[in-house]
């Protein structure tokens, strides 16, 4: 009963937070390259931090903060990371050309990644990760398990999303929904492999979730001028399986673990 009271107000204020300034964005009709469209809609995605740093209360704010300052993931957790994410993206860019698609440029000089990478961590997305996996993930696989509990984290962070495809200029209003869907699931599975590969080192969630984030305009599988979206698709269904095998593997593996101590 605790937990289904702690997990209910984590997403009353994560939710009611987030919608309330992105609601004012589509009601004023702001376009999301606008300041004030921008600013509101990038402070709506703090939502999830907030959320948890009122959840996690007063005397326990500092040690959870605190949880998030390693980088010490060890170099099989950056590997997998650089590895999986690139390749996948730029597969993702690049085979709709075998079938006649145009190719499509990068939308960013390369020498930009670094600070542009640094913004995503911080400010387009990576923050998200304060609330999402390093603070509601335990309590939905420790009730559901990793499966269940990484399925509904996707669902529940699939349908936070949904005014932005209401948002004028939003990344999300050139996604098919389904195809975010697929992602948002195969995103969860992968982000909390990464935490636990990390060993527990939460700021690894923020981390991926940030590179995730800033190699769009780099490896342009999101074409901002056209309504329809192979490579997206390619995209959000490869990270999709990806984060399905991973999540079955590390099921399998814990079941094998249970069953040698019993």
């Amino acid at each position: 009963m605790k937990e289904n009271k702690i997990i209910i107000k984590f997403l009353a204020i994560a939710f009611s937070f987030a919608w309330l300034l992105w609601g004012t964005v589509i009601y004023l009709k702001l376009n999301f390259m606008s300041i004030a469209g921008l600013t509101l809609t990038l402070l709506g995605a703090f939502a999830p931090s907030i959320a948890a740093i009122v959840c996690v209360g007063k005397g326990f704010r500092k040690k959870f903060l605190k949880s998030f300052v390693s980088l010490n993931f060890g170099y099989k957790t950056y590997l997998a990371m650089f590895i999986v994410l690139p390749l996948t993206a730029i597969f993702a860019w690049r085979i709709p050309e075998l079938f006649g698609y145009q190719y499509l440029p990068p939308l960013m000089a390369i020498s930009i990644f670094p600070i542009y990478f640094l913004l995503m961590v911080f400010v387009g997305g990576g923050q998200e990760e304060i609330g999402w996996r390093g603070y509601l993930m335990k309590f939905l696989e420790d009730k559901y398990g990793l499966f269940f509990g990484g399925l509904i984290l996707g669902i529940i962070w699939l349908i936070w999303h949904l005014p932005l495809w209401f948002i004028y200029g939003s990344s999300q209003s050139f996604m098919p929904f389904i195809a975010f869907a697929f992602l948002t699931i195969g995103y969860s599975f992968f982000f909390s492999w990464i935490i636990e590969f990390s060993g527990g080192r939460l700021f690894a969630g923020m981390f991926v979730h940030g590179l995730a984030n800033s190699l769009a305009p780099f490896f342009p599988f999101l074409n901002l001028q056209a309504n329809t979206q192979p490579r997206f698709w390619i995209y959000a269904l490869s990270m999709f399986i990806i984060g399905l095998i991973i999540v079955l593997f590390r099921t399998s593996k814990n079941r094998t673990k249970t069953t040698k101590k019993s």
